[in-house]
């Protein structure tokens, strides 16, 4: 039997399985040292810091709220990056 990897989602903190949840990634260092992009990544496969979260809209507010994502990425997330990744999750 495989072992089904589980990852905490960062708004409810429930440990799920991976596929069930969204990874928000934090793309890695710019050699400018502009700020860094933060997008969802539906994949699972794009190049960076990356933190998960439930497909729903209620589970991201949770963790703005309260700054997790931005504590789990190490950067500052922007309101426009918040109502974007609120409107790719539908």
């Amino acid at each position: 039997m495989k072992k089904v990897p589980l990852r905490k989602c960062a708004g409810c903190g429930e440990m799920k399985p991976k596929r069930e949840l969204v990874r928000v990634v934090r793309a890695p260092e710019q050699p400018d040292g502009g700020t860094p992009a933060v997008s969802l990544d539906l994949t699972g496969k794009k190049p960076g810091r990356g933190a998960y979260i439930c497909h729903s809209a209620e589970c991201l507010e949770k963790a703005r709220k309260a700054r997790r994502l931005e504590r789990s990425l190490s950067c500052a997330i922007g309101d426009d990056v918040y109502e974007q990744l609120i409107k790719e999750l539908g």
